[in-house]
């Protein structure tokens, strides 16, 4: 039997656009998911064309999470949409202690979206996933009319197994506990701030998205009883620290002069009035142990490339208002609120 495909005008990436038939599930569609999604993301389990995707599990917990992302711009320093939607998924099951899996994808594509952006985006993702070690196994694609969408908005569900005798909870701190990060505060979120509004800083600023899961395995080998992991994303360092206090019970008296900021970003933020322990990240964690295990998951984490810049910024303690204090370069004391409204929105 002849096949049909072979008739069929391939995608004009360089020149061609998103229009309303690529979402309207007939041919036009299947010709997008084959030729792009499929090509890139190809893996046993996609490559069945399955509306879903069945596979083995290791014995014991499985962590499930899912993500919304709709950052501006799509493109930044350092990332782009795409490999942001594979690292915050992969880092949400990562801050469980466990080995991510599988992804899911569903994109949601405004008429019009240049399908060169769309092959950048696609490619990126695969790029990211491989590096994390996950295949991106089933998904969804749907198009709205021009004028309804931003280009590309990206949803990713992920799934992964957790290691035995491991299970850092954002409940478990507890006082005399040391607080760690892993590197330094604030670099994805001025990344996207200076992109967006154009402003010139003298030095590049990155963003620091990636997957940890690879640093978080490293940790949990060496410490398995690591009490909190935390990717402080939206509201930043502060924000999150201040929720973890909440469900903990707990309060926590943090350093200034011992919490790692680049020099360039604490200039943009001076610039800007903004405060970098707010600001987002995208490839760094909070994790929260016994004081005596501080010193050998700092030294692991400065083992990694992604936590050279790892650092013990402080230690919890009781607090029945559950406050988190901040002790200045100065010697006095403040106390470190949660986000109040937004700094800037659709960051991630």
């Amino acid at each position: 039997m002849t096949d049909r495909r072979l008739f069929t005008r391939k995608l004009d990436i360089a020149r061609g656009a998103v229009d309303m038939t690529h979402g309207s599930g007939g041919k036009a569609m299947a010709q997008l998911v084959r030729e792009l999604f499929a090509a890139a993301f190809a893996n046993p389990w996609l490559d069945q064309g399955n509306d879903q995707a069945a596979f083995d599990v290791p014995g014991g917990r499985m962590v499930m999470t899912t993500d919304g992302f709709v950052v501006s711009p799509l493109f930044f320093p350092g990332g782009d949409i795409g490999s942001l939607a594979v690292h915050g998924t992969v880092n949400d099951v990562a801050m469980a202690g466990a080995v991510p899996l599988h992804l899911t994808a569903g994109f949601i594509i405004e008429e019009g979206f240049p399908l060169a952006d769309l092959k950048r985006v696609v490619d990126s993702m695969a790029a990211a996933a491989r590096e994390a070690g996950v295949a991106i196994v089933s998904g969804d694609t749907k198009v709205v009319e021009r004028g309804k969408g931003d280009g590309i908005f990206i949803t990713t569900t992920g799934i992964g197994m957790v290691p035995p005798g491991v299970a850092p909870s954002g409940d478990r701190a507890r006082p005399g506990d040391a607080i760690l990060v892993s590197g330094t505060m604030g670099d994805h979120g001025v990344a996207i701030m200076s992109t967006r509004d154009n402003l010139g800083f003298e030095t590049a600023i990155l963003s620091d998205s990636a997957a940890l899961n690879g640093l978080v395995a490293a940790m949990v080998a060496a410490v398995p009883d690591v009490h909190v992991l935390r990717d402080p994303t939206r509201g930043g360092l502060a924000t999150t620290l201040n929720e973890i206090a909440h469900q903990s019970g707990v309060g926590m008296r943090l350093r200034e002069s011992d919490i790692p900021v680049r020099a360039q970003v604490t200039a943009a933020c001076e610039l800007l009035g903004l405060d970098p322990l707010y600001a987002a990240n995208e490839g760094k964690l909070i994790a929260i142990c016994a004081e005596e295990e501080c010193d050998r998951l700092l030294s692991v984490m400065r083992d990694h490339p992604l936590g050279r810049d790892a650092a013990c910024i402080g230690r919890v303690v009781e607090d029945p208002h559950r406050f988190v204090q901040m002790e200045t370069r100065f010697g006095g004391r403040r106390i470190v609120d949660w986000l109040t409204g937004e700094q800037l929105p659709r960051i991630c």
